[in-house]
């Protein structure tokens, strides 16, 4: 169980070079196979009469199935004040239903050899199952059964919210690389939700009761407020002779949730922040900009940004590694990531950490002049032709995974808004961005009064 999520990643991508790569192709892996074939995963897509949306992704050389029944609900949907609801409900759909105790769910999975997890983001929530196809219709009886069945105790509650605080303790507070990203990702939204951190503000976790988590249950977890994904192994028609029978009978919600969100007002003022903390043993220096997403995207620079992120930071030969790391020699790793995959706005950022006796100052001298030259003389038409080829050979791959198109599809519906056709004519929308479409996205992107700069320091570095 997790706190993690597309756009959540975006900001812990700053870490290193090789997470932002992971996150690119998590990204860019809607959905290529060549120039101009679509249809990399081919679902088959019905909703039952309750609401329930259900995508089919067939992977006959699978040895197992995956279930993924996606809410269209995440922490950026919580209640002001209520943060970390989403995610401390995630937690309890493990515990007992008015039908099985405690653990039964996962021991049942168990049982049969399967896998099992579920991840919290600032859009969706999300339960998968991997299981051998024939025990398909058990999990889908237990997942149907704690959407509608779920019993909520204080004890158990009580017991979730210390793990839950421990996390937080963990993966933040003992982080200064965390603590000063969740500042920043306040910084970066002022007004809307996602400046809240999908784990929840330690304060009102603390504060959160009984009610408000029966509340947030009955509201978003109905069949008409979600996504079921099954891939692997399996048949389309039997996939819909399951759903019926698990997941038909389910009342669906007169008053289904709308997603109804303060949105960002324009950025005037760029904003600059320093943590200094003793454990740091090596400073780094990160930068954060509001970026389109598929959804919201008036420009149209969605995919011009997705192949300029692989120009920028794709592998060894991407240009800010080369200046920076290769050629200039004042940074240890460099790159930028962008990440679209949100309902509401999308982010990019950009980081790099100095060479031993390179002070952040003078790093963040030589980050700018690069974006500066970008900015002036503009990607060159090799470099973009370099960045499409390999983001359709990384996603090639994608048809070989038995999660990859369960997940990808799912969050593209889900967190992103964006429909199965959207999603499978990727191949189409990378092949129509040129040269020209890149720089005029990067124009848009690198804007100093719209960016939230961060800068880490160990107790000795002098203040940049």
């Amino acid at each position: 169980m997790t706190a993690a999520a597309p756009q959540s990643n975006a900001f812990r991508a700053v870490a290193s070079a090789g997470a932002a790569r992971a996150l690119l192709l998590a990204g860019a892996l809607l959905l290529a196979a060549g120039p101009t074939r679509a249809g990399v995963f081919n679902p088959e897509e019905f909703t039952l009469g309750n609401g329930l949306h259900v995508v089919v992704v067939p992977n006959p050389a699978a040895a197992a199935v995956v279930q993924m029944l996606w809410y269209k609900v995440g922490a950026a949907d919580e209640p002001p004040g209520r943060s970390g609801l989403a995610h401390l409900l995630e937690h309890l759909m493990f515990k007992a239903t008015d039908r099985r105790p405690t653990g039964a769910f996962s021991r049942l999975v168990a049982s049969v050899g399967g896998r099992e997890n579920a991840f919290t983001s600032q859009d969706a929530t999300g339960y998968w199952q991997v299981v051998a196809p024939e025990h398909l219709g058990m999990v889908m009886e237990l997942e149907a059964e704690r959407m509608h069945r779920l019993v909520l105790r204080e004890d158990e509650i009580e017991r979730e919210r210390q793990v839950v605080l421990e996390e937080r303790r963990s993966r933040t507070d003992r982080s200064p690389a965390a603590v000063l990203a969740e500042a920043m990702r306040a910084a970066l939204f002022r007004n809307h939700p996602y400046g809240t951190p999908t784990i929840g503000w330690r304060h009102e976790i603390e504060a959160l009761s009984i009610e408000d988590l029966r509340a947030f249950y009955r509201r978003h977890y109905v069949p008409n407020n979600a996504v079921l994904v099954i891939g692997g192994n399996v048949d389309p028609g039997t996939v819909r002779t399951l759903a019926e029978r698990h997941y038909g009978p389910l009342e669906p919600s007169a008053d289904p949730p709308a997603r109804v969100r303060p949105l960002e007002p324009p950025a005037r003022v760029a904003r600059r922040l320093v943590h200094r903390d003793p454990t740091v043993a090596e400073p780094s220096w990160r930068r954060f900009y509001p970026a389109p997403s598929h959804r919201l995207d008036p420009e149209g620079h969605v995919y011009a940004l997705q192949v300029l992120a692989e120009a920028l930071s794709g592998d060894a030969t991407g240009r800010l590694h080369r200046r920076l790391v290769v050629e200039d020699g004042v940074a240890v790793s460099a790159g930028f990531a962008f990440s679209p995959d949100a309902y509401d706005h999308g982010t990019a950022a950009l980081w790099a950490v100095p060479r031993t006796g390179i002070s952040v100052a003078a790093l963040e001298e030589a980050v700018d002049a690069e974006i500066g030259r970008i900015l002036s003389e503009g990607v060159d038409p090799k470099e973009v032709a370099r960045a499409k080829r390999r983001l359709k050979a990384s996603a090639v791959f994608a048809r070989d995974s038995l999660q990859a198109g369960a997940h990808l599809l799912g969050e593209a519906l889900v967190a992103a808004g964006v429909p199965v056709a959207e999603a499978e004519a990727w191949p189409e929308r990378i092949d129509a961005v040129d040269a020209a479409a890149v720089n005029r996205a990067a124009r848009a992107l690198f804007r100093p009064e719209s960016s939230v700069t961060g800068i880490l320091l160990g107790p000795r570095e002098p203040k940049s």
